[in-house]
C-alpha cells in the first residue's frame, strides 16, 4: 500500500494563473458544447419535463463529485492531473482507469465536435463546394493553436467567448418567445421510460470533473474561492442548458429537431437567427473542446510523465495525438453526433462518480497538506453511496439498451 500512496514523478505542468471570470468561463464553455446542441434532440421521445429533472440532478451530482476532487486536489503536493491524483491514493491501475475515462470521455466528445462543426460550415458554405471533411479541419486548427498557447490562453479564450455566446443565446430565446410558431404546451409532454438515456446525455454535458486539476493549477494562490465560483460556472451552465431546449422544442416541436438542434432553431427563426444559432454552436464546440481537448493533453503529460509542458516538440507531438484521432473517427462513420456523446458519458460518467469519492477518502488519510476547502456535509457516506448508485444504475442501462435489451431515448 505504502508504494501506491508514494508520491507521483512530477508532472511537468506550470502554474498558470486564471482571474474569477476566466474560472467560470472555462466551466461554461467547457459545459456548454456538443451535449446542450444534441440534448433538444435526444429528448424528442421523453419530453422537456423529464430533462430538465434530469438537468437538475445531474448539476448537483456533478458539481458535488467537482467539490470532492478540489480538496484532494489541495491536499496533494504539486500540480498533479486526475491520472496523477489516482496513481497517488489508489495506485497504477486505479491511474489507467482514470486515463482511460479521460481518453474515453474527450475523445467521444471531439469526435462528436468534429462532426457537428462538419456539418455546421458545410451548412454555411456548402454552395461554394466546402466539404464536411474541410469544414472540420477549418475548425480544429484555430482550437489546437489556442491551447498550444497553454492555460491561461485557454482561460482568456473561455471568458470572452462564453459571454459571447450567453449574448447569442439570450438574443435568439427573446426571438422565440415572441414568434407566432412558439407553443409553450410542446414542453409539457412526456414518457418518462425514455429518462435514464437521458439523464446518462446530461452527466456528458454536466461532466466538468476533468478540468478541476486545471482549475486548481489555475487558482494555486486562490483556493479558498475556487468552490465558490465552480458553483457559480455549474448553475450558470445549468440555466443555459435547460433555457436551450426549452426554448428549441418550443418553437420547432419534437418532430422537427435535427440532431444539431441549432439548425432547426435557427432555420425557424429566419436567415439571421440560422446564422446566429449556428454561430453559437460553433463557438459551444470550440469552448468545449479546449477544455476536455486541453484536459486530455495536460492528462498525457502527467500519465506518462513527459516532462515540462512547454517543451515544443513534445508539446506539438501532444497536440496532435489529441486533435487526429477523433478527425479520422468522425469520418470513418464510427457513431452519430448523438450516440458518440452518449457513450463517452456513459463510460466516463460511472468512474467519475467513484474515483472523486475515492480521492478524497484516501487524500484525507494520506495527503500532504491540511488545504483552505474541506467538503461539508455533501461528503457524508450516504450522500456518496446515493451518487454511486445512479452511477452505476446509468452504466448497466446504458449497456442494456446497446444490446437492445431496454428502450434508447434516440
Amino acid at each position: 500500500m505504502q508504494q501506491n500512496l508514494a508520491a507521483p514523478a512530477h508532472s511537468g505542468l506550470k502554474v498558470q494563473p486564471l482571474g474569477k471570470l476566466e474560472t467560470v468561463g472555462f466551466i461554461v464553455g467547457t459545459n456548454i458544447g456538443a451535449g446542450v446542441l444534441g440534448m433538444a434532440y435526444a429528448a424528442r421521445k421523453v419530453g422537456y419535463f423529464p430533462l430538465l429533472i434530469c438537468l437538475i440532478l445531474t448539476c448537483i451530482i456533478c458539481s458535488i463529485t467537482m467539490l470532492y476532487i478540489v480538496e484532494a486536489s489541495l491536499r496533494t503536493r504539486g500540480n498533479h492531473q486526475l491520472s496523477g491524483l489516482s496513481h497517488r491514493y489508489i495506485g497504477k491501475i486505479g491511474a489507467w482507469l482514470m486515463f482511460i475515462a479521460v481518453a474515453a470521455n474527450s475523445y467521444g466528445a471531439l469526435t462528436a465536435y468534429m462532426i457537428g462543426s462538419g456539418d455546421i460550415l458545410a451548412s454555411f458554405f456548402g454552395q461554394y463546394g466546402l466539404s464536411k471533411q474541410l469544414g472540420s479541419i477549418l475548425f480544429f486548427i484555430p482550437s489546437i493553436l489556442v491551447m498550444y498557447l497553454g492555460l491561461k490562453a485557454l482561460g482568456a479564450g473561455q471568458k470572452f467567448i462564453s459571454s459571447g455566446m450567453t449574448l447569442i443565446v439570450l438574443v435568439l430565446i427573446l426571438a422565440t418567445i415572441f414568434h407566432p410558431d412558439t407553443q409553450v404546451a410542446r414542453l409539457f409532454m412526456s414518457d418518462w421510460q425514455y429518462v435514464v438515456p437521458i439523464f446518462n446525455l446530461s452527466v456528458f454535458v454536466f461532466g466538468s470533473q476533468y478540468i478541476v486539476p486545471e482549475l486548481v493549477r489555475g487558482n494555486a494562490d486562490k483556493a479558498a474561492q475556487l468552490p465558490r465560483l465552480i458553483i457559480y460556472g455549474m448553475v450558470a451552465t445549468l440555466v443555459l442548458v435547460a433555457a436551450i431546449p426549452a426554448s428549441v422544442i418550443a418553437l420547432v416541436g419534437s418532430d422537427n429537431l435535427s440532431q444539431v438542434a441549432t439548425l432547426s432553431w435557427g432555420k425557424s427563426l429566419g436567415s439571421w437567427a440560422f446564422y446566429s444559432a449556428n454561430i453559437f454552436a460553433l463557438l459551444a464546440m470550440m469552448t468545449s473542446y479546449w477544455g476536455l481537448g486541453g484536459s486530455l493533453f495536460t492528462n498525457i503529460f502527467d500519465h506518462f510523465h513527459l516532462g515540462d509542458e512547454e517543451h515544443r516538440s513534445k508539446r506539438i507531438l501532444m497536440l496532435a495525438v489529441v486533435a487526429i484521432p477523433p478527425f479520422m473517427l468522425a469520418y470513418a462513420e464510427a457513431g452519430s453526433f448523438v450516440n458518440a456523446l452518449y457513450f463517452a458519458g456513459t463510460f466516463g460518467g460511472v468512474l467519475m462518480g467513484i474515483i472523486p469519492i475515492i480521492l478524497l477518502h484516501k487524500s484525507r488519510k494520506h495527503g500532504d497538506s491540511q488545504p483552505d476547502f474541506v467538503c461539508g456535509w455533501y461528503a457524508h457516506p450516504l450522500v456518496q453511496i446515493l451518487i454511486i448508485a445512479t452511477f452505476v444504475f446509468s452504466g448497466f442501462y446504458a449497456l442494456g439498451s446497446a444490446f437492445n435489451w431496454l428502450p434508447a431515448s434516440w
